[in-house]
């Protein structure tokens, strides 16, 4: 049976696509993730389900799909409302029948493949007006997940916030003990635009910045993000693929604002929020250096 997961955007729909599947009796098989709104829309025909060599420019040799590489397992299709019309109809066939054709090709494949989807649009609306197809939808929608936001489960929050401190403490060489009641309370008044994935990224500014001691405060004011964006980064996609790249990148934004000026008041030391030994260190660590930049 297909599974549908609901949720906004940050909630944590893969980790409960990924429990669903390692308590299924698939378990010992593979799943596979496609992110649909990452693949362009020429090419995920041939993603899903594989091409022959010559079945157009550049396919230079035979390519298995995710259905077929998932065969016995679970194939992960996270945000499916992004899927383009076209496709919708190929990929109702499979979860009817089983049977797909490589891009290309004429030999009919089959695949056991059990569906886990997820968006976080809504579907039976869309399903309503046209721009998702009613039978796609009611196929994969027999049995759905609702995960409620950040904002709808508070309590939550001390425990995923002392989760992610102690899964990146380590990372940033910090030896957190405890988080401030005043972040604390900064973190339960929050709404949580981002919801989960917001809140990690909260706590992974906060390591950053912190100064050495063992208790974890806020790098700023929630919601007001760092000073340099992702993009400004040059680190594609919602979240930065690179930590490390990540926090160099904000420290050299820092010291050229102080003119290189590291210790001292008016110092990117001071203005980080750390000792000037440690931001010394960081920069080490992460060869920066003035004479590069």
């Amino acid at each position: 049976i297909p599974v549908l997961i609901l949720g906004e955007t940050g909630t944590g729909k893969e980790l409960i696509a990924r429990a669903v599947h390692e308590l299924s009796a698939r378990h010992d098989q593979p799943l596979v993730n496609v992110n649909c709104p990452a693949l362009p829309a020429d090419i995920i025909e041939s993603e899903l389900f594989g091409h022959e060599a010559g079945a157009f420019t550049g396919a230079h040799s035979r390519r298995m799909g995710r259905f077929e590489l998932a065969d016995g397992g679970t194939l992960f299709l996270d945000e499916i409302g992004e899927l383009p019309l076209e496709l919708q109809s190929k990929l109702l066939r499979v979860l009817q029948t089983g049977e797909f054709e490589r891009l290309g090709g004429t030999e009919t494949l089959k695949a056991d493949v059990r569906l886990i989807a997820a968006t976080n649009r809504d579907l039976k609306a869309e399903a309503a007006t046209g721009s998702f197809r009613a039978d796609l939808y009611y196929r994969i929608g027999s049995f759905p997940i609702s995960l409620p936001p950040l904002r709808a489960r508070k309590d939550d929050i001390p425990i995923l916030a002392e989760h992610f401190v102690h899964k990146h403490a380590a990372r940033f060489g910090k030896e957190i003990k405890a988080i401030s009641a005043r972040m604390l309370r900064a973190l339960m008044n929050y709404d949580w635009p981002g919801n989960i994935r917001e809140l990690e990224s909260t706590i992974e500014r906060a390591l950053i910045s912190s100064a050495d001691t063992d208790v974890l405060d806020l790098a700023g004011p929630l919601g007001s993000g760092p000073q340099i964006t992702a993009a400004r980064a040059g680190i594609r996609g919602e979240d930065p693929a690179n930590l490390s790249t990540f926090e160099r990148t904000y420290i050299i934004n820092v010291l050229e604002q102080t003119r290189w000026k590291i210790s001292g008041e008016g110092g990117a030391a001071s203005v980080l929020g750390v000792p000037s030994s440690t931001l010394r260190s960081k920069m080490k660590r992460l060869g920066i250096s003035r004479q590069h930049h």
